[in-house]
């Protein structure tokens, strides 16, 4: 058992929330009860997953896609109101981590998702969010690995048996960091979602893409983290995965 501001003081800390400049604030976002024994970790606060921790008597709720973003409306009515309410009526603290999450060198999205694609050598590229690291396989193989782990089929651009060795990845909507990766003479760049021009910009330089899920690609850092919590601090954990297609 911790103490909600303890554990938020912790998790910035070991997340070093204060370096990003993000589009959401980072921590805790919602304070509920003060003593939490019971975690639940998901991607997005949406209702859904609220309810379900509710229903699991969780303390507190850890997500990667929280509230009150930048550029979104400041008023608390309508779908906003109802998320809020549930976590207020019933105590449950909810605590959100965005950029910080996906950086983290142990239990970042990123570094996550290159442990299950047994991506060799991880490292960012620079200060951005975009990592790289070496593969030795067809664009196929990569593909089928990816739906190994995501259960879903990611949308590919390039020849199935284009040779992928250096490779580059930025897990969410992601996809116009597609330059670092052309920068670095990747392979192959993945990513969660997908634009327009994505296509024809792979195309003219050589590289392969593929769009594996902004919510496939993210599921991964939260569970990280909190399995981390509950062994440091004697936590129940559940993760629960609310399924988006997107």
């Amino acid at each position: 058992m911790i103490d909600n501001k303890a554990l938020a003081e912790y998790c910035d800390d070991y997340l070093s929330k204060d370096k990003f400049d993000d589009y959401c604030p980072n921590g805790l976002q919602i304070e509920g009860r003060k003593e939490i024994s019971k975690i639940i970790s998901g991607v997005s606060a949406n209702l859904d997953l609220i309810e379900r921790a509710i229903d699991e008597k969780a303390d507190a709720l850890f997500v990667h896609h929280g509230f009150f973003w930048k550029n979104e409306r400041t008023s608390i009515t309508g779908f906003k109101k109802n998320r809020i309410k549930a976590l207020l009526d019933n105590d449950v603290n909810l605590f959100a981590y965005h950029l910080p999450l996906d950086a983290h060198s142990i239990v970042g999205n990123n570094i996550q998702l290159a442990m299950r694609l047994n991506i060799a050598n991880p490292m960012p590229i620079g200060d951005t969010l975009v990592w790289q690291g070496e593969v030795n396989s067809k664009l196929s193989g990569v593909e089928q690995a990816i739906k190994n782990i995501t259960e879903r089929t990611p949308l590919v651009f390039g020849d199935g048996e284009k040779v992928i060795k250096k490779i580059a990845w930025c897990s969410g909507g992601a996809q116009s960091y597609i330059e670092h990766a052309i920068e670095v003479g990747a392979d192959c760049f993945i990513t969660g979602e997908v634009s327009e021009q994505i296509p024809a910009i792979a195309k003219e330089n050589n590289i392969a893409f593929i769009s594996a899920g902004h919510h496939a690609t993210e599921r991964y850092g939260v569970q990280a983290l909190c399995q981390h919590l509950s062994q440091k601090f004697d936590l129940k954990h559940q993760f629960i995965d609310i399924d988006n297609q997107v």
